[in-house]
């Protein structure tokens, strides 16, 4: 029995769709999703034709290790971010072989917020091969550790599916 929903399901067999029309692989670059989005992706048969990897880089280590992201953005503006998303994104991309890669970071709670970043925030960036960044911010709230993280899920899929219509 699959983990996710029908809906999630269409979502990804959609996504690899897209890029199966486009000759194009994918990968992902996750922190507070935890791997959702690719485990999502690979529960579709034949995704092995479209998804190249993903990478789960939940420490700041680990993105600076496995994704590139450079020190300097993790320390001036901190791993919840637009401009660490963005790095992720292009870090996936250019160690994948892919040619589309989404990023999500966040804080899914129930504790690590704060005033400024609140549990519940969430950024995205999807990225195309010799194409430009796309950033994405949702203040999900407090809705507990789960919901968040399926909330980032679908997000993720929907504007992969948007960088592929």
């Amino acid at each position: 029995m699959t983990p996710f929903t029908p809906e999630i399901l269409t979502l990804a067999s959609d996504v690899l769709d897209g890029c199966r029309r486009r000759g194009w692989r994918l990968a992902t670059s996750e922190s507070c999703t935890g791997g959702l989005v690719a485990a999502a992706l690979t529960e579709v048969a034949g995704s092995s034709t479209v998804f190249d990897r993903g990478y789960i880089t939940y420490s700041n280590d680990a993105k600076a290790a496995l994704l590139g992201v450079p020190q300097h953005l993790l320390d001036s503006y901190g791993a919840v971010s637009s401009q660490v998303a963005a790095a992720m994104a292009q870090g996936a991309l250019s160690r994948a072989d892919a040619d589309l890669s989404v990023a999500v970071t966040g804080i899914a709670g129930p504790g690590g917020g704060s005033a400024e970043k609140p549990v519940g925030l969430v950024y995205f960036a999807t990225a195309v091969q010799g194409g430009d960044i796309l950033g994405h911010v949702e203040r999900f709230g407090d809705l507990g550790r789960s919901a968040v993280r399926q909330a980032a899920l679908t997000t993720a899929l929907t504007l992969l599916q948007a960088r592929l219509t």
